[in-house]
């Protein structure tokens, strides 16, 4: 699949694969110095591309595990998403979980994207809805005794 890509700043990184079979492909701070993250708050990090995602597609922004589990550090959504007719720059708002202040240095691998295929639905109102086995138990009702 071909994704066309326009670089708002000529130092921007393209996306790349940390292997050959990585799903996620990383997204580099475009940042001119260091950025300042302090506990429990977030930052917009520009990415300083832009993409043209396919029809039917949509830019999943997922956090790196690197970045999560050793700085605390993640898509404040905790997933974004980048629809096929956004055309501006691609920005992760990076959230601090930790209780220390975190820095993002130029060029650093804030988060990944992974180009997913969507099911386009319409909704019907209706009365009832077919009964199943778990109904409308919820928040871990299943796998009890």
């Amino acid at each position: 699949m071909l994704v066309k890509i326009k670089k708002l700043d000529s130092e921007a990184t393209l996306p790349g694969r940390g292997s050959l079979a990585a799903a996620g492909y990383d997204l580099y701070a475009n940042v001119k110095e260091d950025t300042k993250i302090a506990p429990h708050t977030t930052a917009k990090i520009g990415t300083g591309l832009a993409m043209e995602i396919p029809d039917g597609y949509f830019g999943g922004i997922y956090a790196r595990s690197g970045i999560a589990t050793k700085e605390g550090l993640r898509p404040a959504n905790c997933v974004g998403v980048v629809d096929s007719d956004y055309r501006g720059e691609i920005i992760v708002a990076v959230h601090n979980d930790s209780d220390v202040e975190r820095t993002i240095t130029p060029n650093e691998r804030v988060a990944q994207i992974i180009i997913q295929p969507y099911l386009e639905v319409e909704f019907e109102v209706v009365d009832e809805l077919r009964e199943s086995e778990r109904g409308a138990g919820g928040f871990g009702s299943t796998g009890k005794q």
